[in-house]
């Protein structure tokens, strides 16, 4: 009868041994690294119009990981810095304050960009003056970003964890990579080398002085495109930025390539013994969109060329770690418009406003309410930053204080009375602080405002309208700006292709669940447990 006892005693305490294995994440495979690719300004439909040209990586990505069909971006305005800054955090503009790609900031009284930064040094590269603006060409640092990232949460969990960003642009390179990067680095136009800033460290590693000693900017702005003859890279003789065209080619997303394949072999990423994280946004086929828009041989050319760099990374990842150990995610920033020329042409509506909205709301201030400088002149395309010290001085005929309702109701009728500006609604600063109820352009407006920094009238124009004169661009609450791929392959994922609804918000909280670690502190995603093997 004891025997028997015992023997049932240890069954069940093997029995309960065995519960984590069967139940437990814990126990669960990690992968080595993760990867997360961004091909900026690459809508949803290149991966279809483009299939049958596909033969290397998004060949493999489709053919063996989950690919999302339907992710729409659900804030506006749909931008580089956005949807960077939403890749790896899943945070909306509201939470993270990266409400555009640059925002005039009233604490500093300058436009500045998402990621400008003159408290830092550009480290491998020409150093710039302070000027009125803070551009893209000073300075960086993930400062501006006000959340944490997948690698800030992976470097949480694991001290040991790198993480590493790569792009040609400064904010393509560090919103992803987050605050607690090792590196991130990008392309500077005047030297022709790969930079990064003093935020990270005091000079570049070896590798990365290695892979900048062989000048292959130097030597890729004499090539010639194959099959487009009229595209030049060269910079004109006496140039202060020689390598200032050769973002808008396909030697700029090589160029990428090249050195994410140093950065993986000079960090031994993946090769430690740690969970590690390489961002990579391939920049260029936003800088060919934009001259010659979504229908253009050089988009489909660009967007081969691109599925063929992933095969060359995907290849050296095999090599050195294993892509059975890595688990990698592919989307996109935003879409792209197309061309007014292109919609005319299929009879489509669609053009470029030709008026201009800041003087006629200027004038219509003036008429109402006497001569002011009303407004911060050429502070948005897609909004309108008022002058809060006019505002507040603004008195009527009878010295009282004019209501900043008021001010801005006059700006919004003077907008909405002229058609040749084509925009179809205005949002002032009290609706969006009060919350607006309404579809998914209103629920867009709501999820990209941040009260001290984004514009005092948010504009939205007519589907197919844009500011400017010729190319072509992308900032709208419109599919053709929001339906972006979501792509994921690797340990753990479950094949197949996925119909419903998603945002690249959901990109962020899924990684952390399968890494195990924090989810992003502004995430605002749902975890795709549908694509998930355990």
């Amino acid at each position: 009868m004891l025997l028997r006892r015992l023997t049932l005693i240890a069954v069940a305490l093997l029995s309960f041994h065995k519960i984590p294995n069967i139940l437990g994440a814990e126990n669960s495979p990690k992968p080595k690294l993760v990867i997360g690719i961004i091909i900026d300004q690459f809508r949803y439909d290149y991966l279809t119009r483009f299939r049958g040209d596909y033969h290397g990586g998004i060949d493999q990505m489709l053919t063996q990981g989950a690919d999302f069909t339907n992710a729409f971006y659900a804030q506006v305005p749909t931008v580089t810095a956005v949807g960077h800054s939403i890749f790896m955090s899943g945070a909306m503009p509201a939470v993270s304050g990266m409400v555009g790609n640059s925002w005039y900031d009233r604490d500093e009284a300058k436009s500045v960009t998402s990621v400008c930064d003159w408290d830092e040094k550009t480290v491998g590269g020409h150093q710039e003056k302070p000027g009125a603006r803070c551009t893209d060409s000073d300075p960086g640092s993930p400062r501006r970003l006000l959340v944490s990232t997948l690698g800030d949460e992976l470097r949480t969990a694991n001290s040991q964890s790198k993480v590493i960003g790569i792009s040609i642009k400064a904010r393509g390179a560090i919103l992803p990579s987050g605050h607690r990067a090792a590196g991130a680095y990008w392309f500077d136009d005047v030297t022709g080398n790969f930079v990064t800033s003093s935020f990270y460290m005091n000079e570049l590693p070896p590798w990365a002085n290695t892979f900048n000693q062989r000048k292959l900017a130097a030597e890729y702005v004499n090539r010639e495109w194959k099959g487009f003859p009229e595209w030049k890279f060269k910079s004109a003789a006496g140039s202060p930025s020689p390598y200032e065209r050769l973002p808008a080619s396909p030697w700029g997303n090589e160029l990428i390539e090249r050195f994410a394949e140093d950065a993986i072999t000079g960090e031994q990423l993946g090769q430690r013994g740690a969970t590690d994280l390489l961002t990579v946004s391939f920049s260029s086929n936003d800088y060919v969109g934009h001259r010659v828009g979504p229908d253009a041989p050089e988009v489909r050319d660009m967007s081969i060329r691109t599925d063929q760099l992933l095969a060359q990374l995907f290849h050296l990842i095999d090599q050195k770690i294993g892509m059975k150990n890595v688990v990698i995610v592919l989307s996109s920033d935003h879409g792209v418009a197309p061309t007014p020329e292109r919609d005319a042409a299929d009879k489509m509506p669609g053009g470029y406003v030709a008026a201009d909205i800041e003087d006629a709301v200027q004038s219509a201030l003036n008429r109402k309410f006497g001569k002011a400088n009303w407004l911060i002149p050429g502070a948005s395309e897609t909004g309108l930053y008022f002058d809060w010290q006019t505002l507040e001085n603004a008195k009527t005929p009878d010295s009282k204080p004019i209501p900043e309702n008021q001010i801005y109701a006059v700006a919004k009728q003077a907008i909405l009375s002229i058609p040749q500006l084509h925009v179809s609604r205005v949002y002032s600063r009290e609706q969006l602080e009060n919350g607006i109820d309404g579809d998914f352009i209103a629920r867009a407006e709501m999820n990209g405002y941040y009260a001290r920094r984004s514009s005092d009238l948010a504009l939205v124009f007519e589907p197919g309208y844009m500011p400017g004169t010729t190319g072509t661009t992308h900032f709208s609450p419109y599919a053709y700006d929001r339906h972006v791929p979501v792509l994921f392959m690797g340990l753990g994922i479950k094949p197949g292709r996925y119909n419903g609804p998603i945002t690249p918000n959901d990109i962020a909280p899924t990684l952390a669940t399968m890494l195990d670690i924090q989810t992003p502190s502004g995430s605002s995603g749902r975890v795709l447990t549908e694509l998930l093997l355990r």
